[in-house]
């Protein structure tokens, strides 16, 4: 028992000697600790602020926008992508951008505007919106071979049907009717079997299509 008693005495000394060799460490690592969690948590919250506050702004464009304000919005959305350039917001702001040149035929300017967003994002879903976008301004353009590659490079079941009917409107502007119809088939058997996200394909639109290129092709 003494021994224990001995040993348990010992043991405190070297715990105190220990603890006095070593507060500041302990001290430190403790608020160190703290900084992180308070840190991290200041962050979250500044983000979430900057992320409402691009989100106003956002809204203040398309509202202006919306009023025919166009000075007005283009304003704000320099604002945006120059202040709030971390947030999904600016790359929304460019889509509104690149259809607003779009609009305005100016289709080089809205080419490469999609091109940044497609490239950028960190959202997978805005860079396919991207990239179909600037699928239909090449078409416009009449760069058939760059808006099929565009659409080649698209591996999404989702939006396979339209998919499908934008390859076959760049088909159609080739004067290649027989793989144009193939392709709006291909469209509305996806849209059809459910492969496709709701609202993508207007099917009554397509099936007008395939109507008429169903005619021509039987009358040559």
């Amino acid at each position: 028992m003494v021994d224990e008693y001995l040993s348990e005495r010992e043991q405190a000394a070297q715990l105190r000697h220990w603890l006095r060799e070593n507060w500041l460490w302990l001290v430190t690592g403790v608020v160190l600790g703290l900084s992180i969690v308070f840190g991290y948590r200041w962050w979250n919250a500044h983000q979430a602020a900057r992320s409402q506050e691009a989100e106003q702004q956002f809204s203040a464009m398309l509202d202006a926008l919306g009023r025919n304000q166009r000075d007005e919005g283009l304003q704000i959305a320099g604002k945006i992508t120059a202040e709030y350039d971390d947030t999904p917001y600016a790359d929304q702001t460019q889509l509104v951008l690149a259809r607003l040149d779009i609009e305005a035929g100016e289709f080089d300017k809205a080419a490469a505007t999609l091109r940044q967003v497609m490239d950028s994002t960190r959202d997978p879903d805005l860079a396919l919106v991207a990239r179909l976008r600037l699928a239909r301004v090449q078409l416009a353009k009449g760069n058939y071979d760059d808006a099929l590659a565009t659409l080649e490079a698209v591996d999404n079941a989702a939006v396979a049907a339209r998919v499908a009917e934008l390859r076959g409107d760049v088909m159609v502007a080739r004067g290649k009717p027989a793989d144009a119809l193939l392709a709006y088939r291909q469209a509305q058997s996806a849209a059809e079997e459910g492969k496709s996200a709701d609202g993508l394909v207007d099917q009554e639109l397509l099936r007008l299509k395939i109507d008429e290129l169903s005619a021509a092709t039987a009358a040559e």
